[in-house]
């Protein structure tokens, strides 16, 4: 069917070959007024003219190649070589006139010309062109492309095509008062079938002077989207939820390892998260000047050397600071704290205080939907990144001689050591463990946040939330705090809005703290012996 309407098309352009020309003709001659309105009619006529030139003439026109000398009354095509070509003919102009001149555009000559290309696309052979075209004519509601939508949609037989085509022809039948009642009646289910917003836009400007009973079937089709579109705001609002969380888990998962075996408040950790985004930086930099073909895998590499460097960094500090304050919190949070400020000036005057650009690779870029659930890429891999440093670090923790370790003395310090546990080089480790994950930390948030020197400030006292409200050294607790706090902030800041939501949210865990102070996962160790 379809191939029998394109023949019958063609015969049709060859038999009104001079009649086509002749409307070409006029349409460019409109170009020569250096008017915007006469420009914009000139798109439509051109994309209705039938010539072999049209789709040339509109793409230049897009592009700002496309000039005109109103002396010669010439309209003329500049190619990608500089070559000028007579739009009409396509002839080589060898003279170019002198007031050959740029054909102006404004907001609504660029609207017509995409609306007008949208509509030559309609039967063409590439899928993404053809819904293209379809989109275009759905926001443009242009009635006079209604015979070319309904019968590119008769031969259609992509799914997505076809959809997208019959709610162009809904929304023109919609707004055609001279259409049948059933059809615009069936063109209200039409768009309620798409529910979304531009569906609601085209129902609510139903004419006034329309049939009371189109008007009301209209309302009920908005009422019944809006309540599909909260559900999906609520399943969104889920979604950055769980992205938050996993964010969350990133940021206090180390934490949670060096707060719950050592009993320090290191309030250097948030460092250690920007330590990793700042070896991000210069993984990318050395690629983009040495191998700007690797870039793709930049955060791979990025990957064990932020682990590397945080975690090195954090073996340092427990032993030129931390490990003299052992059973003193106070005396480590101050002194944690001003090692925070030393690492932030130090990142400062190496890097600047300037945000630094950490580029996304290819497959972290771009987002895709499920129904009206968008999902970005970077914020799937990152839930997909802190969810395998959660199954790796409880394997490391359950089958390795260090992670062994770690629990003895998680669970009684006096007792492992008496055992010949040496716990020194266990703190040392497990100082170092939590200050690479932080780094890893680093390495994801790189691709969502601004990389600065402040970095890890926005996170430390949320890292600190989620490590007491799921219970101190507890991996589990840490996972279901972070997920459980991500979840009640974002479905918290429709209603309360961002600020005051946080404020609810930190009441609620002090209220809870109150009632739990071990919270929600108890672990038996050094924080429950003291």
């Amino acid at each position: 069917m379809r191939r029998l309407a394109t023949l019958l098309w063609l015969l049709a352009v060859l038999l009104a070959a001079p009649a086509t020309a002749a409307k070409l003709d006029e349409a460019l001659a409109r170009l020569l007024d250096d008017s915007y309105g006469e420009t914009a009619i000139a798109a439509g006529e051109i994309a209705t003219s039938g010539d072999a030139n049209a789709s040339a003439i509109l793409e230049a026109l897009a592009d700002n190649r496309l000039q005109f000398s109103a002396a010669q009354k010439l309209v003329a095509i500049t190619g990608k070589e500089g070559k000028l070509a007579n739009a009409a003919t396509g002839a080589v102009v060898t003279a170019p006139p002198a007031d050959l001149t740029p054909v102006r555009q404004n907001n609504r000559v660029r609207g017509a010309v995409q609306e007008a290309l949208g509509a030559m696309t309609l039967l063409s052979p590439d899928p993404a062109k053809r819904l293209d075209a379809a989109q275009s004519i759905f926001k443009s509601q242009d009635a006079t492309k209604l015979s070319q939508v309904e019968a590119a949609l008769d031969g259609e037989k992509d799914p997505r095509v076809s959809l997208a085509l019959e709610a162009a022809r809904a929304v023109i039948l919609l707004g055609k008062a001279d259409a049948p009642q059933t059809a615009r009646l069936a063109a209200v289910v039409t768009l309620k079938q798409r529910g979304d917003q531009s569906a609601i836009a085209a129902l609510r400007n139903v004419p006034a002077d329309a049939p009371a009973a189109l008007r009301d079937a209209a309302n009920r089709a908005v009422a019944d989207i809006e309540k599909g579109l909260a559900v999906w705001r609520i399943g969104q609002n889920v979604w950055y939820g769980l992205s938050l969380g996993s964010v969350l888990l990133l940021a206090a998962i180390g934490l949670a390892i060096t707060f719950g075996v050592m009993g320090v408040i290191n309030m250097a950790h948030g460092e250690m998260v920007m330590l990793g985004a700042y070896t991000t930086f210069v993984v990318q930099e050395v690629i983009r000047n040495a191998a700007p073909g690797l870039f793709d895998y930049s955060l791979a590499m990025a990957i064990p050397l932020a682990f590397l460097v945080a975690g090195a960094i954090g073996m340092a500090i427990e032993r030129t600071v931390i490990r003299f304050l052992y059973g003193r919190p106070l005396d480590t949070l101050l002194a944690t704290w001003g090692v925070s400020l030393i690492l932030q000036q130090a990142v400062r005057t190496w890097f600047g205080p300037t945000n630094r650009e950490v580029g996304a690779p290819n497959f972290m870029s771009g987002a895709f939907k499920i129904g009206e659930l968008v999902i970005t890429w970077n914020r799937l891999w990152i839930i997909v990144f802190a969810g395998l440093i959660f199954i790796g670090l409880l394997m490391a923790l359950k089958y390795t001689a260090l992670g062994l370790h770690m629990r003895a003395v998680t669970q009684n310090r006096r007792m492992a050591s008496s055992m010949g546990i040496p716990t020194a080089r266990v703190d040392a480790l497990t100082f170092g463990l939590g200050s690479g994950i932080a780094g890893l930390a680093g390495v994801a948030l790189s691709q969502i946040d601004n990389v600065s020197p402040n970095l890890g400030q926005g996170y430390i006292v949320d890292s600190f939330l989620v490590v007491v409200f799921g219970g101190v050294g507890n991996l589990w607790g840490t996972l279901v705090g972070a997920l459980s706090l991500g979840l009640a902030n974002k479905l918290l800041e429709p209603f309360a809005g961002a600020v005051l939501g946080k404020i609810i949210l930190l009441i609620a865990v002090i209220m809870f703290i109150q009632k739990r102070p071990r919270g929600m996962f108890a672990l038996k160790g050094r924080a429950v012996e003291t």
